[in-house]
């Protein structure tokens, strides 16, 4: 009696000291614990995610990846792999498992190994937020004091979420939705049972338990999760004996992009940096919703690729990158292990040539295919020169490539073709003219070869693109597109050249006077230097100024009307949806709006829209004989209407957006829009040999519609070409050009397409940069309808004399219908006597200048 009375106060005294040591761990710790109600608020690491304004995913940028899942996405079965796996009695404790510590203490004392055994997931929950992974006593001690807290501060379904969402699996993904992906590229209900074992294994060894870098370990823990999993009763035998015998098919899966627009997500990313700071942006969980349309985006890449490709053609072949062999053929695997070497990109693929028939070539690629090229593809391979001159034509594939040369190949859509990467660069951008959004952003060949934005940051000489805005001032100062200018040679030149400048047309042709009409159609020279002479050299900037374009970047003197300001494709796209739009200068944007990680919108776009809002319509009462019925009825009736035209007119253009400065009158832009109509379709009636083209007359065979205006652009020595154009609802600019300024173009008398097409002499705007606006609109409008562009109020039309641009009373070839602004149009007919007013006289507006 007296051994079991001093056993029972031993006992107790052992409880109160564990007690008293318990309490008293947890006061000591008790300064360094967290609050833990912060896990309600806990912001998980997210990447910032780009996409394009119909959802599809452009880019993501962070170093974790994580897709947060809500506890209702998991499926069940892989909650189960957890919980069997990790802490079968989770719903059950209180945060730790006494049974799981009890084994922990064997362990140690038996093997003195720490083990991770005791861990609950609510004590892996307050180590991931709160804890190093160091294993000491003092950091358990603390862990079990939070997981406790935890227990109390969040419910189960809570801290389980948490953990999903919070744990690394590896590969640089953090939870189980980015598991799926990276492994598997599905979403999580797409899992399969031996795939939520593989991932429900992977916590406790990320790297080592790893499917990608060790598959037979990740498989026996794999299989161990599954074994758990049928202990516990949570699947069959069957399922079982299924599951372990499936393979692994883990693979490493990059972000699920959907939509290849580096530039464009390059330029949110930016944004998102300035805006929130580099940390915030990549961990924030940011979804950025660009303007960005993916099939016009797909559309506008594809064709600034042919075009490059086409230009890159024309002027010769450069050669192979390297000679892989020369005397004895090395192996197959060889051949194909020095390929992967090489990384292919925008379609092209390094290749090996293997063997050269008479007019063919067979090439081995990187996959181990063999790949024949037909002469179709080999034999536009003339030798490169330099940018002026090329080789002759070869007339057998030897001409071309050797055995043992690594080359480059292409598919251009109908077969394999010998290719190579192109040298010259080009952008193109689009615009919704109505409100300025950017549908499409190209601004380069390749972001694997340059980072290099032109549309946003290649400032280049504009050519012949500036003409319209040159005519533009002349016409709100009073000429019309009938309007007589001297097509004749410069002989005074502008002494503020600082030399003897005198411009020429390109072709060197001059036909006197000539209609403004034809003049901006058919892009002359002389008349454009005339008709800012005419408006003055300062209201000729102040209207480019208005447009958009920069003061500092205009010249002083008689080149800015040939296009010698350097400008970037943007502010150009821009300032040709003025005349899209009738008259007003959007501005340009690029970000729809931005949420959140919890979906909450926090950053949304306000346009400047297109539109000046109407007045309030008054709610006048109708006139009555009977003044209480017109209160009672007409005047409901009154009111209800003008309701109906308020709520339209507010709908159409909304009070309360953000209205673009409306910089040139809606007639203006109307006449403008004709004008560069022509430039496409020309004018003049062929039948009756007075026909004429406009330079872009190539855009009226590919493109075909009524509804589509443009103008072409080349600078001196053909440095830089342009094509801008625009139907009401897409305006479109493309640039060509070397990064290098002082590269030329050049010029070629290759037969591109055959006797269809002869490109030949200089490289122009029409030929070198036109070609990619055709295809690119071609494909934009397609299967839309043509929009018949009406004549504002304001606008008349009159039937004028071509030759003179006075009134005419014929109605044959030698007239045709003229636009005017109401009070411009002519007031006498060509019949009677020319009067020096009616014909722009050289000599008058030089003097200007003088």
């Amino acid at each position: 009696m007296k051994w079991f009375k001093r056993i029972t106060i031993a006992l107790f005294s052992l409880v109160l000291l564990g007690i008293g040591a318990v309490a008293a761990a947890y006061f000591y710790v008790l300064p360094e614990l967290p609050d833990v109600t912060t896990l309600k608020t806990v912001k998980l690491q997210t990447p910032l995610r780009i996409f394009s304004a119909d959802g599809e995913l452009i880019s993501q940028f962070g170093e974790k990846r994580r897709i947060p899942v809500e506890y209702e996405q998991v499926p069940q079965q892989l909650i189960n792999a957890v919980l069997d796996t990790e802490d079968a009695r989770f719903f059950e404790h209180k945060g730790i498992d006494p049974i799981g510590i009890v084994r922990a203490a064997v362990i140690l004392a038996t093997t003195g190994k720490k083990s991770q055994g005791a861990s609950t997931i609510t004590q892996q929950v307050a180590r991931g937020f709160f804890l190093s992974r160091e294993k000491t006593y003092i950091r358990k001690i603390k862990e079990i004091f939070l997981a406790l807290k935890i227990e109390k501060a969040l419910s189960k379904t809570e801290i389980l979420t948490l953990y999903l969402n919070r744990s690394f699996l590896g590969n640089r993904a953090y939870g189980v939705g980015a598991a799926a992906q990276v492994y598997y590229g599905k979403e999580l209900e797409q899992l399969s049972l031996p795939e939520m074992a593989m991932i429900a294994g992977l916590p406790q060894a990320p790297s080592a338990a790893n499917p990608i870098r060790n598959p037979e370990r990740a498989m026996n823990r794999r299989n161990w999760v599954l074994s758990r999993m049928l202990e516990k009763q949570n699947i069959t035998q069957a399922q079982y004996d299924e599951a372990i015998m499936a393979p692994i098919t883990a693979r490493y899966h990059g972000a699920e992009v959907e939509l290849y627009a580096p530039y464009i997500s390059e330029m949110a990313r930016d944004y998102l940096v300035a805006q929130y700071g580099e940390e915030e942006a990549y961990t924030g969980g940011y979804n950025v919703y660009t303007t960005v349309d993916s099939t016009l985006q797909q559309q506008a890449q594809q064709a600034l690729r042919d075009n490059v490709y086409a230009y890159d053609e024309r002027h010769g072949y450069r050669g192979a990158t390297q000679q892989i062999w020369s005397d004895q053929i090395p192996s197959n695997q060889s051949i194909i292990d020095t390929l992967k070497k090489t990384r292919g990109f925008q379609g092209l693929q390094p290749a090996a040539v293997v063997s050269v028939a008479e007019q063919s070539a067979q090439v081995l690629i990187s996959s181990g295919e063999l790949i024949n090229l037909e002469w179709q593809g080999l034999k536009w391979a003339r030798k490169f020169i330099s940018n002026k001159r090329q080789g002759s034509a070869p007339k057998l594939a030897s001409d071309v490539v050797t055995v043992g040369e690594q080359v480059w190949i292409r598919n251009n859509g109908d077969a394999w073709q010998l290719s190579q990467i192109p040298e010259v660069a080009s952008a193109i951008v689009s615009l919704d003219p109505h409100d300025g959004a950017i549908k499409t952003l190209v601004g380069g060949y390749s972001f694997h070869t340059s980072q290099y934005n032109r549309v946003t940051q290649a400032k280049r000489q504009l050519g012949s693109n500036i003409k319209p805005f040159i005519y533009t001032a002349a016409i709100e100062k009073g000429y019309t597109l009938s309007t007589l200018i001297n097509n004749a040679p410069i002989n005074n030149a502008d002494t503020r050249q600082g030399t003897a400048w005198r411009p020429k047309n390109s072709p060197d042709k001059y036909t006197g006077p000539t209609r403004l009409r034809v003049g901006l159609a058919q892009s002359i020279n002389v008349m454009s230097v005339r008709t800012m002479r005419y408006t003055g050299l300062e209201t000729a900037i102040d209207t480019l100024v208005k447009f958009g374009f920069s003061r500092e970047d205009m010249p002083r003197n008689e080149s800015l009307a040939l296009g010698s300001p350097s400008v970037t494709p943007l502010q150009v796209v821009t300032a040709f949806s003025v005349f899209a739009n009738g008259g007003y200068r959007v501005e340009p944007y690029f970000i729809k709006r931005i949420d959140n990680a919890y979906d909450q919108t926090i950053e949304q776009a306000k346009p400047t829209l297109a539109c000046t809002p109407p007045a309030p319509i008054e709610n006048v009462p109708a006139a009555s004989d009977d003044p209480f019925a017109a209160m009672a009825g007409e005047f409901e009736q009154s009111y209800l209407a003008n309701e109906q035209a308020n709520a339209s007119a507010n709908e159409q253009c909304p009070v309360d957006a953000r209205h673009a400065e409306q910089i040139i009158s809606e007639q203006t832009a109307f006449l403008i829009t004709e004008a560069l109509k022509s430039v496409i379709w020309g004018g003049g009636d062929w039948s009756k040999g007075t026909g004429w083209n406009g330079t872009a007359w190539r855009a009226a065979r590919v493109v075909n519609r009524r509804d589509i205006a443009g103008k072409t652009g080349t600078t001196n020595e053909s440095r830089d070409t342009w094509f801008s154009g625009f139907n009401p609802k897409l305006a479109t600019t493309v640039w060509v050009g070397f990064d290098d300024h002082s590269r030329e173009l050049g010029r070629t008398s290759w037969n591109a397409n055959g006797a269809k097409d002869q490109i030949s002499g200089a490289e122009a705007g029409a030929k070198t940069a036109g070609p990619g606006w055709n295809e690119f609109m071609k494909m934009a409008l397609a299967n839309t309808p043509v929009v018949q562009m009406q004549p504002p109020e304001g606008i008349v039309s009159a039937r004028i004399d071509l030759a003179t641009g006075k009134l005419s009373r014929k109605s044959d070839h030698t007239t045709a219908f003229e636009y005017f602004v109401a009070g411009t149009e002519p007031t006498e007919f060509a019949t009677e006597a020319p009067t020096q007013g009616d014909i722009f006289i050289d000599n008058s507006v030089e003097d200007l200048f003088q």
